[in-house]
């Protein structure tokens, strides 16, 4: 009785230690975290300059064909780690993260239209050795993946598309209703309670991050937001349908039943114009599958995978 009143004991201090540690080194507790999260995964932090003064920030891990991930609006790389954690034992895994956020180069005087961030990403590509790629984007990530294909459909193998931008005829989602009623962008962050806000709009089945965290990771999005703000605005008057019309490459359309950001019927819409496309409805998820279940979203992503060869 002694040995397990002592590992209690044990364990009760470790907790309290490292809810105190959280608190009063929160920079600290979460860099700790996103490495622990890396090194499951089995990723590297990595940069590369390519021409043209492009600086590139990006993980990778794994072996194989090579799948590049790309985030969404206001995310950064991280945002595909806990997914990535079941891709790496399959697949060369590559996640950047996009201009315009997270560690790599944010030019104020940049185009970060869906086209111009697909011409660089293929650049990124030609640096690292990728001439043919797979490719999985969420929202603004996914928005930018089609342009990829569209643009250079003989490079892209395959496409994962996590509740995708640029599919603007779909019915209206909670997001354009809030804007177009004149109201605040929900995915903009001015504050930190703003970001926490976020969190809660984007996902049904947010991680728990403690809030001293929350505010760290808060600052990047706070110090880009006019920057993010022009980069909304032109994600917004760019419409990829008329372009992905008719698209041959194989595609894995998921989206989250819940999705306030981006409304699930769009779904269809997208199906409806790519020949060789597939849609999984995920049941009480939001805007963010890979992150709300990731073991699931991977799941699903190996079989389509596994269905190509």
């Amino acid at each position: 009785m002694r040995i397990i009143r002592t590992v209690l004991d044990f364990i009760v201090i470790f907790i309290l230690a490292s809810i105190l540690f959280v608190y009063i080194a929160p920079e600290k507790a979460t860099a700790m975290a996103i490495g622990l999260e890396r090194k499951l995964a089995g990723l590297s932090h990595k940069e590369i300059d390519l021409p043209g003064g492009l600086h590139y920030v990006y993980l990778e891990g794994g072996q194989g064909e090579p799948l590049m991930l790309l985030h969404g609006f206001g995310a950064d790389k991280d945002n595909f780690v806990r997914v990535a954690r079941f891709l790496t034992p399959h697949y060369r895994v590559i996640i950047p993260d996009n201009l315009g956020f997270g560690e790599s180069g944010h030019p104020a005087d940049a185009d970060y239209k869906p086209d111009s961030q697909a011409a660089r990403l293929r650049s990124l590509a030609h640096a690292l050795g990728i001439r043919k790629v797979h490719l999985g984007g969420s929202s603004m990530g996914g928005h930018i993946s089609l342009m990829y294909a569209a643009l250079y459909p003989d490079e892209v193998q395959s496409l994962w598309l996590l509740d995708p931008g640029g599919i603007w005829s779909a019915p209206s989602g909670e997001l354009q209703k809030i804007i177009a009623q004149g109201g605040e962008n929900p995915l903009m962050a001015k504050t930190e309670d703003d970001f926490a806000r976020i969190f809660a709009f984007v996902m049904s089945k947010p991680p728990f991050i403690p809030r001293p965290m929350l505010n760290v990771m808060a600052r990047e999005r706070m110090r880009n937001y006019d920057l993010e703000k022009r980069i909304f605005e032109e994600l917004s008057s760019d419409s990829i349908e008329k372009k992905v019309t008719g698209l041959k490459t194989p595609a894995l359309i998921v989206w989250g039943e819940n999705d306030r950001v981006i409304s699930a019927a769009t779904a269809g819409v997208l199906h409806n114009l790519m020949p060789d496309s597939r849609v999984i409805i995920m049941p009480g998820v939001g805007h963010l599958p890979m992150i709300e279940e990731p073991d699931k979203a991977a799941d699903d992503y190996l079989k389509f995978r596994d269905e190509l060869k």
